[in-house]
């Protein structure tokens, strides 16, 4: 029997299932709350069955017909991309002048980039972000954050950074997609305001978990994953954290054990 949607509201409320804030007036973005369960995929074809209300699937290769049928099953769907670092397979690569791309990040085809250059890398990026836009996906997941945290070949400060992360959440939200701050622990206070949740990895090998209590606090999901550690060894941590944790292997195929 169709209930009546003041009914459905009110037994949102009182028993807290609700998986996203309310949206403020005009605003349509979604707003993941903490603990909500989720899937990354990022090889392979995209198994759709997996039964969780949030999907996270590469922006390039998966196609508007994949958002479309992850739509369809009433999943929320994340583009993954990489803003801070060069990708020499990518569609696009041609278009990164030389002067812009700098060390190896450790995965075979990736170089970080120089964020500090951003009269060329906002309009490639832009440029990415519509194509999430246009094959429908509902958020953005940026990689490689915190580059200034690293060996990129190029003198990055903090400042740098929180410059290039809120411009890559402003365009994002311009084109009305919420966007997650990946990793870049030590700035979070200072981005938590920027960005809609978060999106972590080896937070509990690394013993860092607590770092993300500020997303928490400001009622916004952090989705974790963990790919050396067995879940009993951090899932009981996660739950009282209220993270979206899950073990996962380093190639982020179909297989997933959820907390």
């Amino acid at each position: 029997m169709k209930r009546p949607l003041l009914f459905v509201a009110l037994l949102l409320l009182v028993t807290g299932c609700s998986t996203t804030h309310d949206s403020k007036p005009g605003d349509s973005r979604w707003r993941p709350r903490p603990g909500i369960a989720w899937q990354w995929q990022l090889t392979g074809r995209v198994d759709t069955s997996v039964d969780v209300p949030v999907y996270d699937i590469d922006g390039f290769d998966q196609s508007g017909t994949v958002v479309s049928a992850l739509h369809d099953k009433g999943r929320k769907v994340i583009c993954y991309l990489s803003t801070g670092a060069f990708e020499d397979w990518r569609p696009d690569a041609g278009k990164f002048p030389k002067s812009v791309i700098g060390r190896g990040n450790g995965w075979e085809g990736e170089r970080w980039l120089d964020i500090r250059a951003t009269d060329v890398l906002e309009p490639l990026m832009a440029d990415r972000l519509d194509m999430c836009r246009e094959k429908g996906f509902d958020a953005v997941e940026p990689d490689n954050m915190d580059g200034y945290k690293n060996r990129t070949g190029f003198k990055l400060t903090a400042a740098d950074q929180l410059r290039y992360n809120r411009l890559i959440a402003r365009l994002a939200h311009d084109r009305g997609m919420s966007v997650g701050l990946k990793n870049d622990l030590d700035q979070i206070p200072r981005l938590v305001g920027d960005f809609d949740f978060a999106v972590n990895e080896q937070c509990a090998q690394y013993d860092e978990c607590g770092d993300m209590a500020p997303f928490i606090k400001a009622d916004k999901a952090v989705f974790h994953v963990e790919y050396e550690l067995p879940t009993s060894r951090f899932c009981t941590e996660s739950r009282r954290l209220k993270l979206s944790s899950m073990l996962k292997k380093y190639e982020l195929g179909v297989w997933r054990e959820a907390c």
